[in-house]
């Protein structure tokens, strides 16, 4: 019967997927509680630390770098080639940045000590200034032993009016104590602590601690930027940003000063490099000339004072102009090779040029060769003299230019703008801080309704059931009455008062109720839909627990009986059956008495509650429920209730915890099967479904209990309200 019933329900295409617009406004529609909550949360939570959060300044400069010149128009241009050198923005960015020029200011403003006052975390100064308690420290010297800790210390006020202080360390001891603008040392010498500005009521508490330089030459990076202002133009913009406008514009001159300096000291660098190796050469050439003199004279006086041809003079000219060319080349290729590789396109022209003047003097080498004796040794002894003149004299002038240079130095930086302060702080940005935190809360809390929405896994639309080839008899709305009529009765239940049938099912206590109106509908459709069944006995039953099969049991049964109908009520969990709990009956016995053989039929019937109606209660727990619902006393008390009421309804158990129902069913000529709005999940009544046609029990249909009106099952399928109106 399994495969063929399966096989044999009918069901219906599945949706496709698809976005449901009017599904997802309506999840937003139920979750706007959460929504605006969670914003309004979010808004005020961006809104406080905007308002408290500590305000953040910034401070600019302008700086120049120019082209690098020697600053004496008249120099050479091979002189002006030396030291002119056009500086690059990246470079001279990071030449700001290095250590070298943070590191003196470092130094300067004494960055390795750290002293802030103690306040709550994010809005703690905030809500201190607007309460005119802010504190200030300024700590000019802190010195500690090399094996104590760097941080942990704390350094209390004890008179503000006169400055007096106490500094602790991390274990709460005292280290020192002093007054502000007085160098305090401790006992033994090892600690020193020099305060100028102490500012704060009695009792306010500085923390204290110590870094490395390089710690803090990081965090003056971190805190300054510089970037260029155009493209190659030359023009840097500085900007630091802290909480202290009179500390950000010192720090950012320190730095400017300090950059500027290095540059002129650079570039004075550069021509006394130059100018000290110009001087070591000059006696080394000047001794040179003296011995080439010497020479040349001490041969004209051994042969008599002989005297160059015009051929001869001609030729020492353009060997003393070649000589002075291949000197130049020589200076030249020093510079070059300073800067570059042997590769570079400058360096090989030098090569070139060389290698072309280099053979020009082999050819003059050659046609002096063909001279007289007397005249060759006259002509190249007079040709290292002026060769050795012209040297000496260019090195010389050289020299005067260099200590020109380095006189006039003035660097190729120039301060432009010095550091001043916004009045405004530049953070935090109040108006933007209030409306991303407002779009973030809304953001996240409509996440969250999604994904909840989206794991949910609860049925809440009939069509949903219906695909599986079940139909669903009635959707039960959830009723605020019933909500009432359990409060009531847990609130009894301490007091160990009983109500009447009447006063605990919801069919008597409000007639008119939706649920009500609902069981009514139940009822006239079941009375067609038992026609074909093998009896009149009734299975309700659900796939989990806490899903209102009992609530729909009894009231059911109400509805069956206030219509003329004879009804018998069978509560059939033995476990946790709870129906009758609460409520005034005749007997004590029930369900469980019967199946052991203790109590026959009408001994366990409770029949003086409601009229038409009568009801079995579980009886005392056993320990085998499954075992007596198999008993043969079973089924002989579903034939005997068959034949004496109209309508016999038997609550079981869950189907998904026990087996309870599968052997009631096949005593039941019609099963239905309770769900719950929201709660009950798709699979769960598939399965439940499958596990009871395996036992032979069919599954005649499917009643969706506590349905709530959402906005989400509004746009999804519509929801219908009738309700009765007084006249």
């Amino acid at each position: 019967m399994t495969e063929n019933n399966r096989s044999n329900r009918t069901q219906q295409p599945s949706q496709p997927d698809v976005i449901d617009l009017g599904k997802l406004l309506g999840l937003l529609l139920d979750g706007k509680w959460i929504i605006i909550f969670t914003t309004f949360v979010f808004a005020v939570a961006g809104v406080t630390y905007a308002l408290l959060a500590t305000p953040i300044y910034k401070a600019d400069a302008l700086i120049q770098v120019e082209q690098k010149s020697t600053g004496m128009p008249v120099l050479s241009e091979s002189m002006g080639d030396m030291f002119a050198q056009e500086s690059q923005a990246a470079t001279e960015i990071e030449i700001i940045k290095s250590r070298m020029v943070l590191g003196k200011t470092v130094d300067k403003f004494n960055l390795t000590t750290v002293a802030s006052p103690n306040y709550l975390p994010v809005i703690g100064k905030g809500l201190a200034k607007r309460m005119g308690e802010e504190a200030f420290i300024k700590v000019e010297r802190f010195d500690i032993p090399d094996y104590a800790l760097t941080g942990g210390y704390q350094i209390i006020i004890d008179d503000s009016a006169s400055g007096a202080f106490t500094l602790t360390d991390s274990e709460d001891k005292v280290i020192l104590k002093g007054k502000a603008d007085e160098l305090a040392r401790s006992a033994n010498g090892e600690y020193s602590l020099f305060i100028s500005q102490l500012i704060g009521k009695d009792g306010q508490e500085f923390s204290l601690g110590k870094r490395s330089k390089l710690d803090a030459i990081q965090w003056l990076s971190g805190s300054l930027s510089v970037s260029e202002r155009g493209k190659q133009s030359g023009i840097l913009s500085f900007g630091f940003e802290g909480e202290n406008q009179e500390q950000i514009i010192d720090l950012l001159n320190d730095i400017a000063n300090n950059y500027f300096l290095q540059n002129v000291d650079r570039n004075a660098a550069e021509a006394e490099n130059s100018l000290e190796f110009l001087q070591n050469k000059l006696p080394e050439i000047k001794a040179q000339l003296t011995v080439n003199e010497d020479a040349l004279n001490q041969y004209r006086q051994d042969n008599e004072s002989v005297d160059l041809g015009l051929e001869a003079q001609s030729t020492l000219k353009v060997m003393v102009e070649l000589e002075a060319q291949l000197n130049e080349l020589t200076f030249k290729e020093s510079e070059l090779a300073q800067r570059f590789t042997k590769e570079h396109p400058a360096y090989i022209a030098v090569l070139e040029k060389r290698k072309t003047l280099e053979e020009q003097k082999r050819r003059l080498e050659g046609q002096i060769k063909k001279l007289p004796k007397t005249q060759r040794a006259v002509l190249r002894l007079t040709r290292d003299v002026e060769v050795n003149q012209q040297i000496y004299l260019q090195l010389l002038n050289k020299s005067q230019e260099l200590a020109i240079v380095k006189a006039s130095t003035v660097g190729n930086v120039r301060i432009l703008d010095g550091a001043e302060s916004y009045s405004a702080p530049v953070k935090p940005k109040k108006p933007l801080i209030a409306v991303l935190a407002t779009l973030l809360g809304g953001m996240l809390s409509v996440a969250f309704v999604l994904l909840r929405a989206a794991f949910h896994r609860g049925v809440e639309n009939p069509d949903q059931i219906e695909e599986l080839g079940l139909p669903v008899y009635a959707t039960i709305p959830r009723s605020e009455q019933q909500e009432k009529i359990v409060k009531i009765q847990e609130k009894n239940k301490a007091k160990k008062k009983l109500l009447t049938a009447e006063e605990s099912l919801l069919a008597f206590v409000n007639p008119a109720d939706l649920s009500v109106e609902a069981f009514r509908s139940l009822r006239t459709s079941l009375h067609f839909a038992m026609m074909e069944a093998k009896n009149n006995i009734i299975m309700i039953t659900g796939p989990s627990p806490a899903i209102g099969k009992s609530f729909v049991s009894a009231n059911f049964a109400a509805i069956i009986a206030s219509a003329g109908q004879k009804v018998l009520l069978i509560d059939a969990d033995m476990r946790k059956g709870h129906i009758g709990k609460g409520v005034k009956l005749n007997n004590d016995f029930g369900l469980s008495d019967y199946l052991v053989n203790d109590k026959s039929a009408e001994e366990v019937i409770n029949i003086d509650q409601v009229e038409n109606m009568h009801f079995i209660s579980k009886g005392k727990t056993p320990p085998n429920p499954s075992e007596l619902l198999m008993h043969p006393r079973f089924e002989e008390l579903c034939a005997w209730a068959s034949e004496n009421y109209d309508i016999v309804i038997i609550d079981t158990p869950p189907v998904l915890a026990v087996t309870d129902a599968a052997i009631v069913g096949r005593q039941a000529g019609t099963t239905l099967m309770v769900t719950r709005f929201a709660k009950t999940a798709l699979k769960e009544i598939e399965v439940s479904s499958d596990r009871l046609e395996q036992a032979g029990v069919e599954t005649k249909g499917v009643i969706l209990n506590a349905v709530e009106k959402t906005a989400s099952s509004y746009y999804t399928y519509g929801y219908y309200n009738y309700a009765y109106k007084s006249e």
